[in-house]
């Protein structure tokens, strides 16, 4: 009998819907954005302080789109990974994954579900973080009494489209460590260790080690800081201040977004290969 492949999807993304870890996770990353991009630096500004110190026109909704792309490879990666380990790891720890493949069709169409849903579910991660920037940047706008202006409804876009796929690479590798490990506890500890650790500690000491370099051209957030300055032109530098600081190097737009696409689909690929050449108990 061929798969309901919708029916499953909608299954799914009701599953995610219902988990209470999926709005805890997004709701930290909407109060996340909103502090650090945000409340902390108009705060540094109206006191003086130079502790989260930036220009004041970053604030502004014309800079909206570099001020999300400063914590989308960060903080949002890191956050979206975990999602991804407890979308799979959760049902090896239930033992859910027995009970799934007996009363539904085949590993791949399950997997392919999953997925599916999950990039579903990552829509409203970027859109919502968009709109909460939007509100706060107008909110200091007409506090300050300064001019509104929006960046270009294609640039938006462009952006939106490009955030997605930066959080859907992130979570395709919490997939990938919660599926090889079999849980979620050392998935989450290995992913963020690597993302918020050694992927920034070897980006720090690329400038003074040469042979360095071509591999942060590889690394994930280095991937993703590139992709975001390609869209932001000749005037999207990026802040190298804040927890999320990335000052390089970085890589051509086309490489950076043709590097992430392989990420997600090799990602992909060995975890479905996993699941299908493995017990899932």
């Amino acid at each position: 009998m061929p798969a309901d492949v919708p029916g499953l999807v909608k299954a799914e993304v009701f599953l995610l819907r219902k988990r209470s870890s999926t709005w805890t996770i997004l709701s930290i990353w909407l109060v996340v954005t909103t502090v650090f991009a945000y409340a902390f630096p108009y705060i540094s500004y109206r006191t003086g302080s130079n502790e989260f110190a930036q220009s004041f026109d970053s604030m502004l909704p014309a800079s909206l789109v570099r001020v999300m792309f400063e914590g989308i490879p960060f903080y949002g990666g890191s956050l979206v990974l975990i999602l991804g380990v407890l979308s799979i790891g959760s049902d090896f720890g239930w033992g859910t994954w027995k009970t799934l493949l007996t009363q539904r069709p085949g590993r791949s169409d399950v997997f392919g579900a999953k997925m599916a849903a999950l990039g579903i579910v990552l829509i409203p991660f970027v859109v919502l973080a968009f709109v909460v920037g939007a509100v706060a940047s107008t909110t200091i706008a007409i506090i300050e009494n300064a001019a509104i202006t929006w960046p270009s409804l294609a640039s938006l876009v462009e952006a939106i489209l490009a955030g997605w796929l930066i959080l859907a690479v992130w979570t395709a590798a919490g997939v990938l460590l919660a599926m090889a490990t079999r849980g979620t506890a050392q998935a989450i500890g290995v992913g963020i260790v690597w993302g918020l650790a050694f992927e920034g500690l070897l980006s720090a000491f690329a400038s003074s080690v040469s042979w360095l370099a071509w591999i942060v051209d590889f690394l994930l957030r280095a991937n993703g800081y590139s992709l975001a300055r390609a869209l932001m032109g000749a005037s999207g530098e990026l802040s190298t201040d804040g927890p999320g600081t990335f000052s390089g190097p970085y890589v051509s737009g086309g490489q950076a977004a043709i590097t992430l696409g392989l990420y997600l689909a090799v990602f992909l690929g060995v975890s479905l290969w996993l699941l299908r050449r493995r017990d899932v108990v």
